[in-house]
């Protein structure tokens, strides 16, 4: 029961036809924690959504002119969807945000803002007048106080316009604006749809990873348009509290399809009780994606170990791989088959080579990220764009009609992130600045080539760093942890900032950095230079929960390291 392309190029040109077709079902599930600890469910129907959004953008079109970005500033609700939409139905280009306020990324926030200049931005009423002094003199409209709008003017989409923009979270670089097309969107929309077998009538959309994140806004509005599938949405700070509301969710609601970076797997495991495991039903959860950050395969078989008891199977988790310049999605791993880590030789594989394990020398194990969902994916040499051969490391090229073609600001950097070129291949290619390989027809991520740290001549990835001091001592927080290389008068130099655990005491500094040093230099023949130990939450991340490496550097530089 999918529409044709021709048809539902554009996100509100799909819900106006669902909402003809079966406007009387659930569209859109809102659990609200803020105000009954036990979840307020408020859901509106395919009709309900449609209306919402002719209204916000009725009230929004004569106030801008064909174009102009408006700014969500939302919290997390239904009506973050619905003013998404309507921004899009005016003819205008939505640029998913957040409000202010969320500790230490208003900073990134007013960038964003500068960048893309708004001619209005859409917030609730509770906090508009918080969104206004941020603001400074852009207009702000209260979207759930609205007065009676005018008639709203038909506006045509066509494939080529722009949709909205998709800011990057920042992990390696300044904030950048995605432009997305209504072709881009819907291409992806319909990769994901086809990839995670989402099935009209049968499945169901379960998110709590936040709408102006790429796969936040995907799963909670794209794909589920696409698919005229209803959608269950939480706040990321429901989860963060108490992530087995998350787990409700998805037992709740059979045939569900959910997304989460890895970290979520393992915590979700850590913070659940066996009475909570006691009335979780997950046998009739249908995808878990796994994306947004390395995968880790001990994330994988915690979460798996922790709920098989109720039922959940292996084969749901699908390890992903993506990024915003290609909407979202770009690999996951076929329906019906389970994770497959592979372990090889950490040392060859810095070298930039795959090598099986060998006794006696270091190990690194990959879970692999599948095969490409609907378009074109290389493993090239960075500097020529010639593909290498299979096992060996390179750089990550993407071709497909979900691949955008230019940033909002920036020209220089729109050539050189877009306009990669494959010697014997037509078009352009995206450079995604991510090192991987083939192996055996699926791609393995080992890192980012602007993380890749190199002391001494040699290669290590920043990620085996970080679980190798995570693990040298239990006074180290988890997945809170960021290696990464300073210039220095001698040359490159390995420094790491780490969390130290909640009930960590200071006192164990010198045993702790004692204990990290050892561990790394066993491991990977390199010395810390500094191991810097923060309290907990201190080590800088993305909006979207990605430990932020060039963050950390920054602030390490700017507070008189090195």
């Amino acid at each position: 029961m999918l529409p044709t392309v021709a048809e539902t190029a554009a996100l509100p040109v799909l819900l106006r036809d669902w909402a003809r077709r079966q406007g009387d079902e659930r569209a859109l599930t809102f659990v609200d924690y803020t105000r009954d600890p036990g979840g307020l469910a408020t859901t509106l129907t395919w009709a309900e959504l449609d209306e919402q959004v002719e209204r916000i953008a009725a009230a929004i079109q004569p106030r801008c002119s064909t174009g102009d970005r408006v700014a969500i500033l939302v919290e997390q609700s239904a009506t973050y969807v619905a003013s998404f939409l309507a921004a899009i139905r005016a003819g205008l280009i939505a640029v998913p945000l957040y409000p202010p306020g969320l500790p230490r990324f208003d900073e990134r926030l007013a960038a964003v803002l500068a960048d893309c200049t708004p001619a209005l931005l859409l917030a609730s009423s509770a906090r508009a007048t918080d969104v206004a002094r941020f603001a400074g003199d852009v207009p702000v409209v209260p979207v759930d106080a609205l007065g009676e709008p005018g008639p709203l003017l038909d506006v045509p989409h066509g494939p080529d316009d722009v949709a909205y923009l998709q800011y990057t979270s920042g992990s390696t670089r300044t904030p950048a604006g995605v432009v997305l097309t209504h072709a881009n969107v819907f291409a992806n929309a319909r990769q994901a749809v086809e990839c995670f077998e989402l099935v009209h009538g049968r499945s169901v959309c379960v998110s709590w990873l936040p709408l102006f994140h790429d796969m936040g806004l995907m799963l909670g509005a794209a794909a589920a348009l696409v698919a005229g599938i209803p959608v269950v949405l939480l706040d990321p700070g429901a989860f963060l509290e108490q992530p087995v509301r998350w787990l409700r969710a998805l037992s709740a609601n059979p045939g569900a399809i959910t997304a989460a970076p890895s970290f979520a797997y393992a915590y979700a495991a850590a913070r659940t009780t066996e009475r909570d495991r006691m009335l979780l039903r997950l046998d009739g959860v249908e995808v878990l994606i796994d994306g947004s950050e390395p995968v880790a395969p001990a994330n994988i078989n915690r979460f798996h170990d922790t709920f098989a008891e109720c039922g959940l199977r292996r084969a749901a988790h699908r390890p992903s791989y993506g990024l915003a310049e290609a909407t979202v999605l770009v690999t996951s791993t076929p329906a019906g088959t389970e994770p497959r880590p592979r372990t090889f030789d950490a040392g060859a594989l810095a070298a930039g080579t795959a090598a099986p394990p060998t006794p006696d020398r270091r190990t690194s194990t990959l879970v692999g990220c599948g095969t490409p969902a609907g378009q074109r994916v290389l493993v090239v040499d960075a500097e020529t764009g010639v593909p290498v051969r299979d096992g060996t490391v390179g750089e990550v090229w993407v071709s497909g009609p979900n691949v955008a073609t230019r940033y909002w600001r920036g020209t220089e950097r729109s050539e050189h992130t877009f306009g990669g070129q494959v010697p014997g291949e037509p078009g352009r290619w995206l450079r995604t600045g991510d090192l991987g390989l083939f192996v055996d027809g699926e791609l393995f991520i080992t890192g980012r080539l602007k993380d890749l740290i190199i002391v001494d001549g040699r290669n290590h990835y920043p990620q085996d760093i970080e679980y190798t001091v995570e693990h040298a001592h239990p006074a180290i927080r988890r997945h809170a942890t960021a290696a990464f290389a300073v210039s220095t008068m001698d040359g490159e130099r390995l420094v790491v900032l780490a969390e130290r655990a909640r009930d960590a005491e200071s006192m164990l500094d010198e045993e702790v950095t004692v204990a990290v040093r050892s561990a790394v230099s066993a491991e990977h023949g390199i010395g810390v230079q500094d191991l810097v130990l923060l309290d907990p939450g201190a080590v800088p991340r993305t909006s979207s929960g990605k430990i932020s490496r060039t963050a950390c550097r920054a602030m390490y530089l700017a507070e008189g390291g090195a």
